[in-house]
């Protein structure tokens, strides 16, 4: 299936896996390849009268005709969640994909997989992945609770004690300084859970010396340093003034104001959707995964489909899109 392409698909069966957690198996009208780990699905829904497009991670390589994903309700979603939530098994389905920005390189030294909530379901498929080639991995899965942890006993049954499990609950956390300590040379680490885990590991990382380039992060787009409130956005090529909502990205809001945009992602990984700052007059919230920690601290750009303005707005231009 072309990348672009949207597909007619079934939704073939729903279970809980955990209170706020449901897996979803996608039959697609027309069976596609084996997806690489790390791969996700576009899926469309529909926002109160608004149709849109939510991105989920991938759970295996669907090389049976089935696309299966794991979908959290969000107690702030923007209503994706739950619409997911929402849908029964017999439901019909618009999906696009599957695509690719957070891909498992093989032939590594080894591995460290690291995951917090739901930011397990691109670490499941990266782990079936690397036991079934015979690469040596770990798997560190964090969560608030045992019964938060989706997927966990499954896995476990197929991983055996490559998967170590850690919960607020048993007062266990995740020492990411031994974690990437014990790596061998040349290893990599894969990342998806919380901005604070996937900062952590980023700063692990750098002190330690290991190349930037081995250390890949997935992000739920969902998080920042700072919490999530309304902001004003000021464009004045285009004598446009938006008012971005809590509960709508800056992306949403500008496409729905009319101002082009082009976007792939929607989760702050493939840096489509970037816009040039003029100026703030509030903190930038950058929550994104595309630019690094240098770019940010600069404040020229901002990813709008996962960041945001906290204390204040912002004032862009869109100079390469039209208006």
């Amino acid at each position: 299936m072309a990348q672009t392409d949207w597909l007619p698909a079934r939704l073939r069966a729903t279970r809980a896996l955990t209170p706020d957690i449901r897996l979803l198996e996608i039959e697609p009208s027309v069976r596609g390849a084996p997806a690489p780990p790390g791969s996700h699905l576009g899926v469309a829904v529909m926002i109160g009268e608004r149709p849109d497009t939510r991105s989920y991670s991938l759970l295996d390589s669907g090389a049976d005709g089935l696309y299966r994903i794991a979908v959290k309700r969000l107690a702030h979603s923007r209503g994706g969640s739950a619409y997911m939530h929402g849908l029964e098994a017999g439901a019909r389905l618009s999906i696009s994909g599957p695509r690719n920005h957070f891909g498992l390189t093989l032939g590594k030294p080894g591995y460290l997989l690291v995951a917090g909530g739901i930011g397990i379901t691109p670490l499941h498929a990266m782990a079936l992945a690397l036991h079934q080639a015979g690469a040596p991995f770990r798997l560190l899965y964090a969560a608030r609770t045992r019964q938060d942890l989706a997927l966990a006993d499954a896995l476990q049954a197929r991983i055996g004690d490559r998967l170590e499990t850690f919960t607020d609950e048993d007062h266990r956390r995740i020492d990411m300084t031994a974690a990437i300590a014990g790596l061998a040379p040349g290893a990599e680490a894969y990342v998806c859970g919380p901005f604070g885990m996937m900062e952590a590991a980023r700063r692990v990382w750098a002190e330690t010396g290991r190349p930037a380039q081995g250390l890949r992060f997935e992000t739920f787009g969902t998080g920042g340093r700072h919490a999530t409130e309304a902001f004003t956005v000021r464009i004045p090529r285009l004598s446009k003034e938006i008012v971005v909502p809590r509960n709508q990205t800056m992306l949403e809001a500008l496409e729905a104001a009319g101002v082009g945009m082009i976007h792939d992602c929607r989760r702050g990984e493939c840096g489509l959707c970037t816009v040039t700052i003029l100026a703030a007059d509030g903190t930038v919230d950058h929550r994104d995964v595309f630019f690094s920690e240098a770019q940010k601290a600069t404040n020229a750009q901002l990813c709008t489909c996962v960041s945001r303005v906290v204390g204040g707005g912002i004032t862009i231009d869109t100079a390469d899109r039209a208006g």
